[in-house]
């Protein structure tokens, strides 16, 4: 099989991480996500995994991506600036999950 010798792994390896019989270390995700020129994201999570549930929102930010470079930092900043209201009322636990430095 052409995808098992190009991100040198054993045949039978790779049906197991197809059939769902074995997870691949992460490495071995690399190199499949490069092998098959996509994102990793798509190989880990569903395709609905990573968007907002509510259709209002989902919509909204499939809408930044008309906006200019300027507009979409924009966007950022208020959201950055919401999240990080809300995991202080939680004591540091949020969305993103525990509080760390962020640049």
């Amino acid at each position: 099989m052409a995808l098992a010798r190009r991100v040198q792994i054993n045949v039978s390896q790779l049906r197991r991480y197809e059939a769902g019989a074995a997870e691949p270390s992460l490495g071995v995700l690399r190199r499949l996500a490069t092998g098959l020129s996509v994102s990793s994201d798509l190989l880990v999570f569903d395709t609905d995994e990573r968007v907002p549930s509510n259709d209002a929102l989902r919509l909204a930010f499939e809408a930044t991506d008309h906006l200019d470079s300027d507009e979409q930092q924009a966007v950022q900043v208020v959201l950055e600036g919401f999240l990080a209201r809300h995991e202080a009322r939680l004591g540091g636990e949020g969305p993103r999950g525990p509080k760390t430095k962020r640049e």
